[in-house]
């Protein structure tokens, strides 16, 4: 794959394995790093649907709906978030999306 940027390799793998956890999130990730953010959050979604608790997916999903000042759904999806975590004795997770909810109450 040399010469593809990481965003079309992950494309790609994913094409052969369509609900890897990781790299759903990773192609999610790619859309933030390039600030996309209404990409990254129909990502979010599908690595939802294919992988329910993949923890960090939450706090990041949740940052990207707030930065596209969709707070309401921010708010919903961290507290998705915060039970995944809380279910799964994520305690760092649980306190980060904690923080981010409170600041948008």
């Amino acid at each position: 794959m040399a010469g593809k940027d990481r965003k079309t390799q992950i494309e790609a793998m994913l094409t052969e394995d369509p609900n890897d956890p990781f790299l759903n999130y990773g192609l999610a990730m790619e859309y933030v790093s390039s600030g996309d953010d209404d990409g990254a959050v129909r990502r979010f979604q599908h690595l939802f649907e294919v992988a329910p608790d993949y923890v960090p997916g939450y706090l990041q999903a949740g940052q990207a709906f707030n930065r596209l000042n969709r707070l309401n759904e921010a708010r919903s999806i961290l507290q998705r978030g915060l039970d995944v975590a809380r279910k799964k004795g994520d305690t760092h997770a649980f306190e980060e999306m904690s923080v981010l909810l409170s600041t948008l109450a």
